[in-house]
């Protein structure tokens, strides 16, 4: 049976990855429409460009919103967050 640190250190994991892959799914999401305004209207290359800067934008919101939630959520043995640890 693993150890609770090692299942944590795994939660920890796999959340990172998943904020990774949502990042990386916004910029190729985005990319990709701008990619087919560009060849549906002729625009090249600014479809492109303002579709995976917005993709930028808001991958990393949500990448820094959902970082700021886990830093402030209890850890798994119910002690209270961070924050109120310091007081």
């Amino acid at each position: 049976m693993p150890s609770p640190k090692h299942e944590s250190g795994q939660r920890a994991w796999l959340r990172l990855t998943g904020l990774g892959i949502e990042l990386a799914a916004a910029v190729a999401g985005f990319s990709l429409l701008g990619y087919w305004i560009d060849r549906s209207f002729d625009t090249s290359p600014w479809g492109l460009l303002i579709c995976a800067i917005c993709g930028l934008i808001g991958g990393f919101y949500n990448f820094i919103r959902s970082s700021l939630r886990a830093l402030n959520q209890p850890d798994l043995h119910g002690s209270e967050s961070r924050d109120d640890s310091k007081q």
